[in-house]
């Protein structure tokens, strides 16, 4: 990881490391400024060949599955085409988002449109439930009761949430970092019943009858033919493998972007610049990066310009850390793997919170003597 700035994890044992105004000095016009080179280079302009080319290439790829799911019939190796199910699955999910965030058409009502048939009739997934999580989370990334992100769920992102843990949850929370990869196999149907259980719930929903439409669509032609042409066993297999695959190569995806970066308390007043690039993560890597990633490694990059088309956001990089430089911001980027290290040393640090604190050996000893 570059110098410039030290996760949570990396700053001692059981340490919540909380911005406030105080600790993020506002950079006046910051914002203003680089969006105004970012402009005049043509950076927020659509890119329609880029994502024509990779639909396309997605087309093909699912249908290689399918074509390869009929040719195997009755066998264990359609095992790998499960797995190769996970993956489009998830660069579809990749485009879903990009289209939320209207990268990819020239209008919002088109790339609403898009994203619904992409998460609900591809993916599998409510785009509405998506959608409202998601845009909260960037008009409030790693803050205190305003990021849904860092809410409570089976993993405890802070302290106070690690501390009130119960029972299975609170034997997890203490291991947290360590489990953190394989619960992500369980992620993919996580993200399936949170959608429908929003979808089926009695508050309003926008698109509620399309999506659910949608989603029933997928499962007839997905679900319905790997029940009816292969062995029961083989079957649940198949789904197994394939949302196991969709869920950890989402969550490996997502999670280097925030986790184990400050976490903003809950009444700081930040501007937007400070608030955006302190609590992003850049990845390392170039195009094969962003290829596996969907641009999600350009991540500081991503929340200054929601909207920017996937092929801009390396050159956006070069201008916002130069900025970042000039003015003194910490502009935070590491490799990949070194990401998924300080993810798991924050959660684990984090999960301390929820251990008895007379659980150590000395203490064992004293007690049994």
């Amino acid at each position: 990881m570059s110098a410039t700035v030290s996760p949570p994890s990396t700053l001692g044992p059981v340490r919540r490391t909380y911005a406030t105004s105080e600790t993020f000095p506002p950079v006046a016009r910051a914002y203003t400024q680089v969006s105004q080179v970012v402009k005049e280079l043509g950076l927020l302009q659509r890119a329609p060949v880029f994502y024509a080319v990779v639909g396309a290439a997605l087309a093909l790829a699912f249908g290689g599955c399918v074509a390869g799911f009929i040719l195997l019939g009755d066998s264990w190796f359609q095992l790998l085409i499960a797995a190769a199910l996970g993956i489009v699955f998830t660069q579809v999910a990749f485009l879903a988002h990009e289209a939320a965030h209207r990268q990819i058409l020239g209008s919002g009502p088109a790339n609403d449109r898009l994203a619904r048939v992409l998460a609900a009739g591809a993916v599998g997934i409510s785009y509405s439930w998506w959608d409202s999580k998601h845009s909260r989370h960037h008009a409030n990334p790693n803050r205190v009761g305003k990021d849904p992100d860092i809410e409570v769920d089976t993993i405890s992102f802070l302290e106070e949430d690690a501390a009130q843990a119960r029972g299975i949850r609170r034997m997890i929370t203490r291991r947290q970092g360590w489990l953190f990869f394989p619960l992500l196999t369980l992620e993919g149907l996580n993200l399936h019943v949170l959608g429908i259980r929003h979808l089926l719930s009695r508050e309003p929903v926008r698109g509620r009858g399309i999506e659910l439409g949608l989603i029933a669509a997928r499962i007839a032609l997905v679900l319905v033919p790997v029940f009816l042409l292969l062995p029961l066993g083989m079957a649940f297999a198949f789904m197994g493998v394939q949302l196991a695959v969709f869920g950890v190569y989402m969550g490996a995806s997502f999670a280097p972007n925030h986790k184990g970066m400050p976490v903003i308390a809950e009444g700081a007043r930040l501007d937007f610049f400070t608030k955006q690039v302190r609590t992003s993560r850049n990845i390392r890597g170039g195009w094969w990066a962003t290829w596996l990633m969907g641009g999600l490694n350009y991540q500081v990059e991503h929340h200054l310009f929601p909207s920017m088309a996937r092929p801009h956001l390396s050159r956006a990089r070069t201008v916002v850390r130069e900025f970042c430089e000039t003015h003194g911001v910490p502009y935070t980027e590491t490799s990949l793997l070194r990401s998924y290290a300080i993810v798991i040393d924050y959660l684990n640090r984090v999960g301390l919170a929820a251990r008895d604190p007379f659980d150590c050996p000395m203490v064992g000893q004293y007690r049994r003597a």
